[in-house]
C-alpha cells in the first residue's frame, strides 16, 4: 500500500466536486468508518471516511454499509453538527495525509455556524476529529487520545486542536534543483533520500522517481541533475493533478497502488478515479479486517467445540464396536452355565466347544478368577443386557454428534465470508441455540426485536433476475422457509457446507441458473475448488426436519449442476442488501 502525500492531494483533487454540495445522511457502521450521504451538482454520491488502523482512506464508494441499530456517540455529533450542512471548501495541509473539509450549516436558533472536519490518515494514528474553527476547540474524535496515550497531544472534547507532530521535511511541489545539493554526499539509495528529505513521498514513489532520473542503484554514481529531472518529471504530474491512478504489483508479487502511473513495475492497471483504484485495491480487505477482529472468539469457541465432537465420536464409534459384541457375551454367558460342571472357582479362563458353531470350534472364555463359575457367566449376560441397551443410545448420540460437527463446520464456512452484521447474526444464534451467554444489556433487547428480519444480500443475474443469498442460519432460515414462494429454485452444495440460494422467479435463463450456481458454489466450503457440484430443486421440495439445527434442511427431486467459482464474475454481478 502506499497511501502517501500524493495519494491524498489525488483524493482532494477529486472531492473539489463537492464544493456546494449538501450532507444529507451521516452513517457510522463500525467504530473506524464514516459514511456521508451527498447531493452534489444534482448527483447523488457516498462517501467513505475510514480511521482504520491498517486500511485508512477516503473515497467516494459504492459499497453498501450495513448500520448499527443505535448510532454511536460521534456519529449522533456529526449529524448534529454537519447533517444538512453545505461544504465550503476540502484542502490537504501541505502535502501531508490530513485532509480539511470545511462544513457550513444553520444551528437550531437558525445562525450560521461553521465546523471543520479533520481528517489525518496515519495508519495506527488515524483519526476524524470535529473541531469549532471559532475556538479552534476539540468537539469529538472517532478516536480518543488521552494525555496517558500521548504527552505531545491530546484528541478529546474541549481540548484545543493540535497538529501531529511535524516532520521537517521540504515540500516537494515547491522544490528546486538546489534542494538536492546534499544527495552527493548521501550514502544510501536515492529513494531513501528522497522520504527522508521531502513530506508526503512514499518508499514507492520514490522508487519510482529514481527509476526515471536512473538512480534507482544505490551503488550507481550520484547524479543530482538526473535525479532532479525524474523528480520534476513526477512532480510536474502532481502540480498540474494530472494523475493516472494504477495498480501494479511489486518485485514481493504485492498489490500496490499509486496516484502517478509506475514505469519502474509491469503490468500497471490504470483507473478513471482514485476512488475507483482505491475501491477495486481494498475490495473487501478492509472488512475482512474488522470482521477477523470480531470474529477471533468465535473461531477460537467453533473450533474447540469442533474438536470436543470429534473426540467424542472417536469414543462412540470405540462404544459402537464394542456393543457389537453383545451377542458374543449372551454366548459366552449361555456356553459358561452349560458347562459349570467343568469350571472351578479360580480358573482364568474356560476352554468349551462352542455348540453356536457350525463347526464345533473350540473358544477360549476369559474368566474372573475371584468369581465363581456361575458369577462368571452372570457377569457376561450383564454386559450383554448393558450393551444391547445401549446400542440404541449410542447410534442416537453418533446421529446427534454428527450433526453437531456438521452444524460447526457450517458455521466456520459462514464466518469465511461474513460481513460485520452476519457475524453479529451468527452471534446470536450461538446464544438463542444455548451455546453462549448473551452479553448484551437487557436494555437493548426491546431495539433488536424491532429489526426482526434479516438482511440479505441480493445479486442482479445477466437478464435481470433477483438471487438472494443467505450468509448464515438466521439468514438460510427466513430465506427458505418464510421469504420464497413454493415455486422459487433454491440452491445449495452438494453435501458441502455453504449458503442457501434463492431464485426469485418462475421464469429464468440458463445463464441465470448457472449464476445462482456460482454463487452457491462461492459461499461455500468449496470457494477455492474447481466442478462443484450444486443442487437445485423448487422451495416445495425443501423441507426442515422437526427439531433441526437453524439452517437445516432436506430435500428432494434436485438436479445437479457441476460449477466452478469466479470471483471476478461474482463481483461484476450488481447486488445490495435488502433488510
Amino acid at each position: 500500500m502506499a497511501l502517501d502525500g500524493i495519494v491524498v492531494r489525488s483524493i482532494v483533487h477529486e472531492l473539489q466536486v463537492l464544493i456546494g454540495g449538501r450532507m444529507s445522511k451521516i452513517h457510522q457502521p463500525n467504530s473506524r468508518d464514516i459514511v456521508i450521504s451527498l447531493r452534489a451538482g444534482r448527483e447523488n454520491a457516498k462517501l467513505l471516511i475510514s480511521a482504520s488502523p491498517t486500511y485508512p482512506r477516503v473515497q467516494f464508494t459504492k459499497q453498501t454499509f450495513v448500520n448499527p441499530t443505535e448510532a454511536p456517540m460521534f456519529c449522533m455529533l456529526l449529524r448534529k453538527h454537519c447533517e444538512g450542512a453545505i461544504i465550503e471548501k476540502i484542502s490537504q495541509v501541505g502535502m501531508e495525509r490530513i485532509i480539511h473539509i470545511d462544513v457550513r450549516q444553520r444551528d437550531e436558533i437558525g445562525d450560521v455556524s461553521t465546523k471543520k472536519i479533520i481528517i489525518e490518515l496515519m495508519g495506527r494514528h488515524s483519526n476524524v476529529i470535529l473541531v469549532d474553527p471559532s475556538t479552534g476547540n476539540i468537539l469529538d474524535g472517532i478516536h480518543h487520545v488521552t494525555p496517558a496515550i500521548s504527552s505531545y497531544r491530546v484528541i478529546m472534547p474541549g481540548f484545543s486542536y493540535m497538529e501531529p507532530p511535524q516532520q521537517n521535511k521540504e515540500n516537494p511541489l515547491t522544490a528546486n534543483v538546489s534542494s538536492f545539493a546534499s544527495y552527493e554526499s548521501y550514502e544510501g539509495s536515492a529513494s531513501k533520500w528522497l522520504v527522508e528529505t521531502f513530506s508526503g513521498l512514499s518508499p514507492l514513489i520514490a522508487e519510482e522517481i529514481a527509476f526515471r532520473g536512473k538512480q534507482n542503484d544505490a551503488d550507481a554514481v550520484r547524479d543530482k541533475e538526473q535525479l532532479w529531472n525524474g523528480f520534476s518529471e513526477v512532480m510536474n504530474l502532481v502540480s498540474g493533478n494530472k494523475f493516472t491512478p494504477v495498480i501494479a504489483t511489486n518485485a514481493k508479487e504485492k498489490m500496490v497502488f499509486s496516484a502517478i502511473p509506475l514505469t519502474h513495475l509491469n503490468e500497471n492497471q490504470t483507473y478513471d478515479s482514485i476512488s475507483a483504484c482505491m475501491e477495486d485495491y481494498y475490495g473487501e480487505k478492509a472488512e475482512r479486517d474488522v470482521v477477523k477482529q470480531k470474529v477471533s472468539d468465535l473461531l477460537r469457541f467453533l473450533q474447540n467445540e469442533r474438536n470436543k465432537n470429534i473426540k467424542k465420536l472417536d469414543h462412540l464409534n470405540a462404544d459402537l464396536a464394542e456393543a457389537d459384541d453383545a451377542d458374543q457375551y449372551r454366548i459366552y454367558g449361555e456356553l459358561l452355565f452349560s458347562s459349570l460342571h467343568a469350571i472351578q472357582k479360580g480358573d482364568k479362563e474356560a476352554v468349551l466347544t462352542n455348540f453356536y458353531d457350525e463347526n464345533q470350534a473350540e473358544v477360549r472364555i476369559p474368566l474372573d478368577p475371584l468369581l465363581t463359575p456361575s458369577d462368571n457367566a452372570q457377569r457376561y449376560f450383564k454386559k450383554y443386557n448393558k450393551y444391547k441397551n445401549s446400542l440404541q443410545i449410542i447410534e442416537e448420540q453418533l446421529i446427534k454428534t454428527r450433526e453437531e460437527i456438521m452444524y460447526m463446520d457450517n458455521l466456520l464456512q459462514q464466518l469465511a465470508s461474513a460481513s460485520i452484521n452476519d457475524v453479529e447474526e451468527i452471534r446470536e444464534e450461538l446464544v438463542s441455540e444455548g451455546y453462549l451467554r448473551d452479553r448484551n444489556k437487557k436494555g437493548n433487547k426491546k431495539k433488536k426485536k424491532k429489526n426482526q428480519l434479516p438482511s440479505l444480500q441480493v445479486f442482479t443475474s445477466s437478464d435481470g433476475t433477483e438471487i438472494y443469498v443467505g450468509k448464515n442460519n438466521l439468514q438460510n432460515e427466513y430465506l427458505t422457509n418464510r421469504l420464497a414462494s413454493s415455486n422459487d429454485t433454491w440452491l445449495h452444495t452438494k453435501d458441502i457446507p455453504g449458503s442457501h440460494v434463492v431464485i426469485r422467479s418462475t421464469s429464468f435463463s440458463e445463464q441465470t441458473l448457472e449464476e445462482a450456481a456460482m454463487i452457491a458454489a462461492y459461499y461455500s466450503q468449496a470457494k477455492e475448488s474447481s466442478s462443484v457440484p450444486v443442487d437445485y430443486t423448487t422451495i416445495r421440495h425443501v423441507k426442515k426436519p422437526s427439531g433441526a439445527k437453524p439452517g437445516f434442511v432436506i430435500y428432494d427431486n434436485q438436479k445437479t449442476l457441476f460449477v466452478t467459482p469466479s470471483e471476478d464474475l461474482i463481483k461484476r454481478l450488481p447486488s445490495h442488501i435488502k433488510n
